[in-house]
């Protein structure tokens, strides 16, 4: 089995992932801050020492200010919905993902809020100049996928925050955090959003977002939070403001064991693996014959995700024939149709190849030969 389908989830997961569920799930196996128990209290250590890690994994101030979620899609709705209001201005641009593109197609056709969308080129890169000429005086935030789950391109945010000011800029991250180092504060990150089956090795069901200090959001969802249960008012204090139900514990316990693998490897070395395996698939691609890649040739930051066609056969042909020889990867649109547009690839979609820290150099080199019989049938 060779799995190529990092970008959708990381599999497989590190040992520490797998080691910090099991013991959550055989020997605590408590609700965090419902009960007095100890179960219940050994829980709520595993969901703070999670949080404390993570906070300080994207230099975040205040961990109190990172918000648990279900998912990067949550995440991204909480911040989106929750600071868009009739007669905002937004700015987005043309290689989001559906979890930016359908909030902010909400909003604009159902509560006011305008909306600009800076096309980006073939390579998926913004210009800053065409951002420049957008802003107006009612621009509320600017929300920018940090990189694409498409072609792994990368926008500057540092510079992107410089152009807007004053204005918020919210990040979707799903695809870069374990991947890139990122710092909120240097990069002036005013809501990062990102889920953590992807690169932190969590399991699925559980992302996150950072909120900066001064921002207050509208929150999604209203229910018992093991606090304030004297009273039918929502707290306003956080986390617990924005995070209510029953949490994924299970998730969070294995978020913190695939900290701790990160940790233990060393973020350089994973993002230099993964930037090596990149490579090498986006040269092997080009090198075959009737095989089209897309984005740019990895001299500017890019992610390990690679999108390609091969001539005269559709996207799920090439994943069928892939699959029935265990090679897994991901064909059609990947939830981002603009993307598609955007690089010439819609409605047919591409096949996407997305390797991470544990595919080998032979797995590779066995999934360029079986592309390589494919594109000559």
């Amino acid at each position: 089995m060779i799995y190529l389908d990092n970008a959708a989830t990381s599999f497989p997961k590190p040992q520490e992932t797998i080691d910090s569920l099991n013991r959550f799930v055989a020997e605590i196996g408590g609700n965090p801050g419902r009960s007095g128990h100890s179960l219940s209290v050994e829980a709520a250590r595993v969901m703070f020492e999670a949080r404390e890690k993570l906070t300080d994994f994207i230099h975040g101030e205040n961990s109190e200010r990172l918000i648990f979620t279900q998912n990067g899609t949550e995440s991204l709705n909480l911040a989106i919905l929750g600071v868009l209001k009739d007669g905002d201005h937004a700015i987005t641009t043309s290689m989001e993902h559906n979890s930016v593109m359908r909030p902010l197609m909400f909003l604009t056709q159902k509560k006011g809020v305008e909306l600009s969308i800076i096309q980006c080129n073939a390579q998926g890169h913004l210009n800053i100049s065409d951002l420049s000429k957008m802003i107006r005086k009612n621009t509320k935030a600017i929300i920018v996928n940090h990189g694409s789950n498409v072609i792994g391109s990368v926008q500057p945010i540092g510079e992107i925050k410089q152009v807007i000011g004053n204005m918020l800029l919210i990040v979707d991250a799903c695809q870069t955090i374990g991947t890139i180092p990122l710092d909120i504060e240097r990069d002036n990150i005013d809501i990062i959003c990102f889920s953590c089956h992807k690169s932190l090795f969590a399991l699925q069901g559980l992302g996150a977002l950072y909120i900066r200090k001064g921002l207050e959001l509208t929150p999604l969802k209203f229910g018992g939070t093991g606090s304030k249960s004297e009273s039918v008012e929502h707290p306003e204090f956080l986390p617990d403001k924005y995070e209510c139900g029953t949490p994924n514990t299970p998730g969070i316990a294995s978020l913190l064991g695939g900290l701790s693998f990160i940790e233990n490897e060393g973020l350089t070395r994973i993002s230099q693996r993964k930037k090596s395996l990149r490579d090498r698939v986006f040269r092997g691609l080009s090198d075959l014959d009737r095989t089209t890649v897309y984005g740019d040739n990895g001299k500017t930051s890019v992610l390990p995700v690679i999108s390609f066609n091969v001539e005269g056969k559709l996207p799920s042909e090439v994943g069928y024939t892939l699959n029935q020889q265990e090679i897994y990867v991901r064909v059609g649109l990947q939830c981002s149709p603009m993307a598609h547009k955007t690089i010439g690839t819609f409605p047919g979609g591409t096949v996407r190849v997305s390797p991470g820290y544990f595919t080998s150099d032979k797995d590779i080199d066995i999934f360029l030969e079986a592309v390589k019989k494919i594109a000559q049938q």
